[in-house]
């Protein structure tokens, strides 16, 4: 008999070692699919936050398929003087949804608070109107409490060819083919390499939403993120320490052990 609730254990332990984690989670997926370990990690993140969530919290979060399965699996957990804030823009043109509106939503109602929208692209086109953008006092305040955040939610992207940011596009042609020789993903769209480092300083500057370099400082960031396309991604985020905490699958932390 395999009990894998020990087994389990035994990942997270040798994970959080591994990559110096605060915590590990490390959900048991049926199946090594794509969209069922989304479920799983989906459901393993909403238990999470709804565990360690306090009154006062400020919660920072991101976009894409990955959180949107964690914002359908929050359970209604009031709190007092919260606030839930975009991390990035989440405007799009594209065909493809972010689910950033939806995402937003469901988190605001399962603490019973407001949410902070950010209304703009997450990528502009040069960098001089991003910054011009920044100025704003709406937005310079939005920007502001995202640094402020004392709990981050968020997830990798990938530079495969089907890598939602790509399907959005955001990314000129000339652009991606540069990224996919450098990098092995991105977290709120700012693109990084093996090393975890900002591998293209131009995309970058024209990037809204929070900087990588600020996770860093949070009490909580947490990465959601599972599947054998992300594995190179995820470990790239834990050598940058990005994350503090990850909530993962079986099959992608053995990948990454």
């Amino acid at each position: 008999i395999i009990d894998p609730v020990e087994n389990m254990e035994e990942l997270e332990r040798r994970l959080a070692q591994k990559y110096g984690m605060q915590e590990v989670r490390v959900a048991y997926s049926t199946l090594n699919d794509p969209g069922e370990i989304k479920k799983y990690i989906g459901s393993k993140a909403a238990e999470y936050l709804n565990e360690i969530a306090r009154d006062g919290d400020i919660i920072g979060v991101s976009w894409g398929t990955t959180m949107y399965n964690v914002a359908c699996r929050l359970k209604s957990r009031p709190l007092q003087g919260a606030q839930i804030v975009q991390l990035k823009g989440g405007v799009t043109d594209g065909k493809s949804t972010t689910y950033a509106d939806e995402i937003l939503e469901k988190f605001a109602k399962a603490f019973s608070t407001i949410a902070r929208y950010l209304p703009l692209p997450v990528i502009f086109g040069t960098k001089e109107v991003k910054e011009m953008v920044d100025q704003d006092r709406h937005i310079k305040r939005i920007l502001e409490l995202g640094r402020q955040a004392n709990i981050a939610v968020f997830t990798v992207g990938t530079v495969k060819e089907d890598a939602l940011l790509f399907r959005l596009g955001y990314i000129e042609a000339a652009d991606k083919v540069k990224l996919q020789q450098i990098a092995v993903g991105d977290i709120c769209s700012r693109f990084f390499d093996r090393a975890g480092e900002i591998c293209n300083a131009e995309i970058d500057d024209r990037t809204v939403g929070i900087k990588l370099a600020e996770l860093r400082d949070k009490e909580r960031s947490i990465l959601v993120a599972g599947g054998e396309r992300k594995v190179e991604a995820i470990r790239a985020a834990l050598v940058g320490q990005y994350a503090n905490v990850l909530i993962t699958d079986q099959y992608t932390a053995k990948a990454l052990l």
